[in-house]
């Protein structure tokens, strides 16, 4: 087990003087992840917040290779890297033993949306390589459009709460069931909030031999409308109201790693966030109820395919 003091320590491969707003949870993700593999890193970065925030020119926050990828194909580009390595392997021009770890990085509008057929082709092929989605259910970096992974009931720039629509309409695509469903080695839910699960997640996902896929919640003040200290509170909220469950799935095996002491109504995860804000005027309440029923039913079925 890995003490903070020992973290802290760490060779830091996303250095300080990045761009990334005050109370962003993406910064402290990376920090965790990049230290749970000793070993090189090969690093895809799909156009999102992160890309944009830790490498505008002539400037970089990277202390690993790095390479920008478009939106939607961050995977295919670090699958053909991997391919790549394979390839140089076989024909003895780089060492057997020089393990190399491959990385993709995207947010929820690369990862959900625009680049999910390359991330669902790259693992259906087994390239070896984890991808991390940065989970900040908007399109944070392009003007806070709505994206598959936006909550239902929030309001975004293209799912404004009005007199038309209180918010998004449609329920969030539960991405890290249909990783799971991809069959592969490893596929596990986090938050930062819980940096040592968060970090042995990692850790998992880098040893394992084939794809992994980790979903991890990314507090965002810009969108979500909190105050911006509030973030890891929050996250937290997030996990005890079991809006966003702790969990893995090792070789299709589903493991629940935080159960609240207390299930909290979601109504605690909402309060904070000025993009639910217009669910507790009179006429939306009803939608309160909607997502609640939403957020037990999954719970629920979480727990059965747990078998508890």
């Amino acid at each position: 087990m890995v003490r903070l003091r020992e973290l802290a320590s760490m060779e830091d491969r996303l250095v300080s003087g990045h761009g990334l707003c005050l109370g962003c949870g993406i910064p402290v993700i990376m920090k965790v992840v990049l230290r749970a593999t000793t070993d090189p890193i090969v690093i895809a970065n799909a156009t999102g917040c992160l890309e944009v925030c830790t490498s505008r020119f002539p400037w970089t926050s990277w202390r690993t290779t790095w390479m920008h990828s478009a939106f939607e194909n961050a995977a295919s580009t670090i699958a053909g890297v991997e391919a790549m390595y394979k390839a140089l392997v076989r024909k003895g021009k780089i060492p057997k033993d020089k393990k190399i770890k491959f990385l993709a990085i995207g947010g929820d509008g690369g990862t959900y949306d625009i680049g999910f057929q390359a991330l669902s082709g790259a693992a259906e092929r087994g390239h070896d390589f984890v991808y991390i989605c940065y989970d900040n259910n908007v399109y944070a970096n392009t003007g806070g459009q709505r994206s598959a992974a936006t909550p239902l009931g929030a309001s975004a720039t293209t799912s404004p709460a009005g007199s038309k629509i209180p918010g998004k309409m449609q329920k969030r695509k539960d991405l890290t069931q249909i990783m799971a469903a991809h069959g592969i080695p490893y596929v596990a839910q986090a938050s930062p909030h819980r940096w040592m699960d968060l970090y042995n997640k990692a850790k998992k996902a880098f040893e394992v031999d084939g794809p992994a896929f980790l979903n991890v919640l990314t507090p965002c003040p810009l969108e979500w409308k909190y105050d911006e200290s509030q973030g890891m509170r929050i996250a937290n909220l997030a996990a005890d109201t079991c809006v966003w469950p702790l969990y893995e799935v090792e070789n299709g095996k589903y493991k629940i790693n935080y159960f609240p002491k207390e299930k909290l109504p979601v109504i605690k995860w909402l309060e904070p966030q000025g993009r639910f804000r217009h669910l507790f005027k009179e006429e939306n309440k009803w939608l309160i109820d909607e997502i609640q029923k939403s957020v037990d039913e999954d719970w629920e079925r979480l727990q059965r395919l747990a078998k508890l």
